[in-house]
């Protein structure tokens, strides 16, 4: 659990290294995320308008997770400019904010706040759980069935190099479970992301990236927030 906290945020928890087993809790660190994001909201739409509470819970968890997803989500978006599957690469390790990822990036989190607003204002705190929990699940089919992209180190890599098909079904499972429970709606939504990224990753990129399960992390998150509305 500390290993998978680790990794998908900034709390100083000293969880090591990644392990394979590690993949199981993606799910859980996601419900606890959207607790905290969600609660967030609630909280605040009772002190400001619907929209400003939904970019404070926003906010919230940039800080809790260090901008990593939204980064991969920009990153990945300027290498679609790419002309080719090296380019595309090179892109996507500079850390220059280009056209698309900075359009990426504003659309998304306009997206999500607003959503979070919306769902705060109807006092709904479960759709929030669902789709942080199931988009920390988003990562897992790509990391198994794709190879990793790069030749050299990365932040995927330690995902994509030791993943094998239990956890990631396990924790794929969990997931799912959690999503059922509170709205299944968003299995639909984090569906349709995991499908569309694991097509672009394989057809541009020959396989999957930090940046890439990052992004499918962002945009699941909040195609499942906007669709539980």
């Amino acid at each position: 659990m500390r290993e998978a906290i680790a990794f998908l945020t900034r709390l100083p928890v000293g969880g090591g290294a990644l392990s394979p087993r590690a993949a199981v809790w993606f799910p859980v660190v996601g419900a606890l995320l959207g607790a905290a994001v969600g609660g967030a909201a609630l909280g605040l739409a009772d002190l400001v308008p619907s929209l400003i509470a939904g970019g404070l819970a926003v906010a919230l968890e940039l800080v809790l997770t260090g901008a990593l997803h939204a980064d991969g989500l920009a990153d990945s978006a300027d290498g679609l400019g790419g002309r080719d599957r090296e380019r595309s690469l090179a892109i996507m390790r500079d850390h220059a904010l280009g056209a698309y990822g900075a359009s990426a990036l504003v659309l998304d989190l306009l997206l999500k706040a607003a959503a979070l607003g919306a769902l705060a204002e109807r006092d709904e705190l479960l759709p929030v759980i669902a789709a942080f929990a199931l988009s920390r699940a988003a990562p897992l089919p790509l990391a198994a069935a794709l190879p990793y992209a790069r030749s050299g180190p990365g932040t995927g890599r330690s995902l994509a190099d030791t993943l094998r098909p239990a956890p990631a079904a396990t924790g794929g499972a969990l997931g799912l479970a959690i999503a059922a429970a509170c709205e299944p709606v968003t299995i639909a939504a984090a569906a349709l992301v995991v499908a569309g990224v694991w097509w672009l990753a394989r057809r541009r990129l020959g396989g999957v990236t930090g940046d890439v399960m990052g992004a499918a992390i962002e945009l699941s998150a909040t195609l499942a927030l906007v669709m539980s509305l």
